[in-house]
């Protein structure tokens, strides 16, 4: 996150605004960008003290198709193939409606970015994709922060006003949205508005929802920022929104859990060549497959978690490792006896664990469990592990919103000047998301809420 943003001082806070934008994760700040663009008077608010919300945590990359970027690359890709894969991702559970906009509108969110200077020129991959569509700035960084440090440099040459430590209490309607109620250092207030747009994100952070949702979950640890409660959700159920897909809650493969923090180790690890090894050394699944696979994998192997497992070719290619590194999670050997014994797995059985894998990518076929993608040999000392086991990670399910981001009442209707875009609706990515797609969807679906903003505004 950006060091030198300064949110603007609550003494500043008006009350009347064209657009209030709620939350200041990728789909907030997008959408508030594009409504200053648009001509219209938008106010970001954001409970935490820090912006950014969950998308500052990401790290593998935004998936689009037909980009000028894979064109440069000399990838082939189309829309259809890009549907057709997060639909079957998702077990064929997906709006359609949502999901046709979102994979034919990716192409355009890739160059709006580039026009915004946040330029994600770099490809790679992520579990269920055939060809590399996840879109990251070319230093490799986490995609995460580099986007929300974009956006950010943005909002404030373009004076957008961002409040932090501004939780709102309340979405005011009659017949229509007219506003919010918020709570702040000095007290409660009303701050009118035509519309509203909800990017408050997912309820990952929620112990209640997840209990009250998915009770089994709720053992898990959490990749989420504290933030993520589901206020949005719960905001606009509120005032009559539709929910969709509650129960549907996505358990993140690859976390580091042994330390005071939990740090969700990135896709792009295996995208860019990683492996995955039991306790014994093991291969044990396809790394590669969609993260509920991989998930139910791990959960088989009795609780030990697992280890990714990769040399230094593939950290060359992640530079989110090196953070990794840089807060103690990564375990280091300068051959493969010296990590096994490091991380506590049997060297003889890691070597030729690791002597298969590399026989498998000469051989352009991974007899063992049939990984087409992110396949490299490990062969470049030093070798490096990460141990590894789930964790909640992201909420498929939400308020019920339509292509037009309007929020949807029980009986189909929006709600009028009630928006939502980001993690916080429900339906996209059915009962399973691919990786990268959460990305793509706060920026698709940002823009597409502040132009819905702007016609319904201007069609008053």
């Amino acid at each position: 996150m950006s060091q030198e943003f300064e949110p603007t001082d609550l003494s500043e806070l008006k009350d009347m605004y064209d657009v209030i934008v709620i939350g200041s994760g990728g789909a907030g700040l997008t959408s508030a960008i594009e409504a200053k663009e648009l001509g219209l008077k938008p106010v970001v608010l954001e409970k935490m003290p820090a912006v950014g919300g969950d998308t500052k945590r990401a790290s593998s990359g935004m998936n689009a198709a037909e980009t000028f970027v894979q064109t440069e690359h000399g990838v082939q890709d189309s829309v259809g193939k890009f549907y057709y894969e997060t639909l079957r991702g998702g077990h064929g559970t997906n709006d359609p409606e949502l999901l046709k906009y979102f994979t034919e509108h990716s192409s355009r969110a890739i160059e709006w970015l580039y026009k915004e200077g946040v330029q994600l020129d770099d490809l790679t991959f992520t579990g269920g994709m055939s060809v590399p569509r996840a879109h990251r700035p070319s230093s490799t960084a986490p995609v995460g922060a580099y986007l929300v440090n974009g956006l950010l440099t943005q909002i404030e040459a373009k004076q957008i006003q961002l409040f932090c430590d501004v939780k709102v209490t309340a979405i005011n309607d009659d017949e229509k949205v007219t506003g919010v109620q918020v709570q702040t250092a000095n007290g409660e207030q009303i701050i009118n508005a035509k519309a509203v747009i909800i990017a408050t994100g997912g309820f990952g952070a929620s112990k209640e929802l997840i209990a009250k949702y998915r009770p089994d979950l709720t053992k898990y640890k959490t990749t989420n920022q504290p933030g993520n409660t589901g206020d949005g959700i719960l905001l606009a159920e509120h005032i009559g929104a539709q929910l969709v897909d509650m129960n549907q809650i996505q358990v993140h493969p690859t976390v580091q859990q042994d330390t005071d923090h939990v740090y969700l180790i990135g896709e792009t690890v295996r995208g860019e060549g990683a492996i995955l090894v039991d306790q014994e050394g093991k291969r044990f699944v396809n790394e590669m497959q969609t993260r509920d696979k991989v998930t139910n994998a791990i959960n088989k192997l009795n609780g030990t978690g697992a280890y990714l497992i990769f040399d230094q070719s593939v950290r060359n290619r992640a530079k989110a490792i090196d953070f990794y590194d840089h807060v103690g999670l990564v375990k280091t050997g300068s051959d493969l006896d010296t990590l096994a014994n490091e991380a506590g797995i049997d060297p003889e059985m890691l070597n030729l664990s690791i002597k298969k894998w590399n026989q498998s990518v000469s051989d352009r076929m991974d007899i063992a469990f049939g990984r087409k993608t992110g396949m490299h040999v490990l062969d470049t000392p030093p070798y490096y592990s990460i141990h590894i086991a789930p964790a909640v990670h992201y909420t498929m399910g939400g308020v019920k919103a339509n292509d037009k981001t309007q929020v949807l009442k029980a009986d189909g209707q929006p709600i009028q000047g009630l928006y939502a875009a980001g993690e916080v609706v429900g339906g996209l990515n059915g009962s399973n998301r691919i990786g990268g797609n959460s990305i793509a969807e706060t920026v698709i679906f940002g823009l597409r809420a502040a132009q819905q903003v702007r016609d319904y505004i201007f069609g008053m």
